[in-house]
């Protein structure tokens, strides 16, 4: 199955079971939006439930947060969104379609006119091939590219390909090409017109507060959810009796005003975020506190944190526990790769930055990021709103009242020399280290970051597969089943009545389901015969079936069936529960 066809089965499923259908469809639609279902609410609800379980409450170092979705506009003047959080955007002179123009060949590849020009390159670049694209087919696709309109760009650009076939056998350089002669245009991948040039577009929804739209009333749905955390740092600290290192963490929606929502849920406009903000001491810090800093080059033990982490090993110990989580939910660690940012690519203030990517039927695309931000985050707001983020750390100033001058002289130098070779003024390095001296610092922070829409798509697309069976007698057949992890599955046992015209069976069966939902997701299937039943609960990825029949009013045990091996066994209620219990209470 192709990667194009795969989601497409994948959405198909998800509309025809009860997953995720298009928001507002009975209107036509509303591009970039999306409402889950009876079966994808329960399984967006498993995996929050699980990102909070594993990320506070099995933790004695992070407290939550449930903030407002709109805030103080001075929030996003602080964190840099109202001024810097754009898309480069262009505009088509002909179609007048708007898109990000770092998604240009990306909306090529997956649209008609890319489908098209792959067809022709079939077997490489034939020049007659392309021509007769040009005077067909294309002037429904792409009526507004250079060599539909014009025969002499055409003429030209045939020549090219004939001299050099091997250069224009990729569909982006044999776009290109036809849309200029000399193959320096990035024609409009909707219809080949010519686009602008790229231009800040901000991607945070306005709204009103209050009665009277005026300017002065503007306010903004959240793009992400770690701002509030930040504003709300003092609050959280002082209310949940925790010292750093310690986290905040938030589950929620955040909005985006993408232009070019694409690849079904993945880049939508509305989205929930679960993101953890950990808060740590500077290394120089940890330095006057322990007299050393622990970095990757030491080969720490990640499994337990200590008190001479430095930020490396605090920024790596949470990329293996995201992992860790990411796996556990039931997506194979060979399904998705950890990108480590290049210098070139860290926003200015961070230190570090790594994009878990999964490999989705469209490309491999990130899937969360763990950055490390630094101080930059806190001290924004503290310069912004004139109220201190500063924390007293009493080990600290213990720590520093035991340097007499000289060492203090030393420790000083030594940190304004090594701000200074990361580009840091001298007199803020020495200011730094006098508020050290007396306990004091803003945290730093490590950011995991993941959505939880993308999350989901990633299990769908690896829980998906289609099997081909044959059966006793030689008949083959098709079994869609989602081999969702129990810890995700919208429903975690079904129960059938083997008959449902045997008063004494059917009952028997009621109590089972009564008894079972109140523990778990359970389903209740009357309807067809019993390997109809299987298949259903199959496509929506239940992992056990439980079916009552005739035995069980003799002995009490039911027959259970396991979604993945189709293997049946005769247990009691009691077994049954311990083994659900085995996989889901951890």
């Amino acid at each position: 199955m192709s990667s194009a066809s795969s989601l497409d089965a994948i959405s198909s499923l998800c509309k025809r079971r009860g997953f995720i259908f298009h928001s507002s469809e009975i209107y036509g639609g509303i591009n970039g939006f999306w409402d889950y279902g009876p079966l994808g609410c329960e399984m967006k609800r498993n995996i929050k439930e699980d990102w909070w379980r594993a990320t506070v409450r099995n933790r004695e170092d992070v407290a939550g947060l449930d903030a407002t979705i709109i805030m103080h506009p001075a929030i996003w003047k602080a964190s840099g969104h109202l001024d810097t959080f754009s898309d480069p955007m262009c505009t088509c002179k002909g179609c007048k379609k708007l898109m990000r123009a770092d998604q240009i060949w990306d909306i090529l590849r997956d649209g008609a006119i890319g489908e098209s020009l792959a067809g022709v390159l079939e077997g490489g670049a034939d020049a007659a091939k392309v021509a007769g694209w040009c005077k067909g087919k294309a002037k429904g696709l792409a009526p507004n590219l250079k060599a539909v309109l014009d025969p002499e760009a055409l003429t030209a650009a045939f020549g090219k390909i004939k001299a050099a076939p091997e250069e224009y056998a990729d569909t982006e350089r044999l776009y290109a090409l036809l849309a200029d002669a000399g193959g320096a245009v990035t024609p409009c991948p909707y219809c080949g017109g010519e686009l602008t040039e790229p231009r800040p577009f901000n991607l945070m929804f306005k709204t009103v507060v209050g009665p009277v739209d005026d300017p002065a009333n503007v306010a903004y749905l959240r793009p992400e959810t770690a701002q509030a955390i930040f504003a709300q740092f003092q609050n959280v600290l002082a209310t949940s009796r925790q010292q750093v290192p310690f986290g905040i963490a938030q589950m929620g929606k955040s909005f985006r005003n993408e232009v070019t929502p694409r690849n079904y849920t993945f880049r939508s406009r509305e989205f929930e975020q679960m993101e953890l903000e950990f808060f740590i001491r500077p290394d120089e810090a940890v330095e006057l506190i322990c007299g050393k800093v622990t970095r990757m080059a030491d080969k720490p033990d990640l499994g337990a944190p200590a008190a001479s982490w430095g930020w490396e090993v605090w920024h790596k110990y949470w990329v293996e526990q995201r992992k860790a989580w990411i796996i556990a939910c039931g997506l194979p660690a060979d399904s998705f790769v950890e990108y480590w940012q290049k210098p070139d690519e860290l926003a200015h203030y961070a230190r570090a930055c790594v994009d878990i990517e999964y490999s989705f039927p469209f490309g491999v695309q990130e899937l969360e990021g763990i950055a490390a931000r630094s101080d930059f985050d806190l001290s924004q707001h503290q310069k912004h709103s004139g109220k201190s983020m500063e924390v007293f750390d009493e080990q600290l100033k213990l720590a520093a009242a035991k340097l007499d001058d000289a060492a203090r002289q030393a420790f000083s130098d030594k940190v304004a020399g090594e701000w200074a070779a990361r580009g840091k003024a001298e007199d803020a390095a020495r200011a730094f280290v006098l508020k050290l001296f007396d306990g004091r610092y803003v945290p730093h922070v490590i950011e995991p970051s993941a959505g939880v829409d993308r999350m989901m798509l990633a299990l769908l697309c690896n829980a998906y597969e289609e099997q081909k069976l044959t059966d006793d007698k030689g008949k083959e057949d098709t079994r869609v089943v989602m081999h969702f992890s129990p810890r995700v599955a919208p429903v975690k046992v079904a129960v059938f009545p083997l008959v449902k015209n045997k008063p004494e069976v059917y009952n028997r069966a009621r109590e089972v389901f009564g008894r079972l939902r109140k523990r778990y997701a359970a389903f209740w299937d009357e309807g067809g015969a019993i390997g109809r039943r299987y298949r259903r609960q199959d496509e929506i990825g239940t992992p056990w079936c439980v079916t009552i029949d005739f035995q069980t009013l003799e002995d009490g045990t039911v027959t259970v069936r396991d979604r993945d091996t189709m293997l049946q066994e005769r247990v009691t209620l009691e077994q049954l529960e311990e083994k659900i219990d085995a996989v889901l209470i951890y």
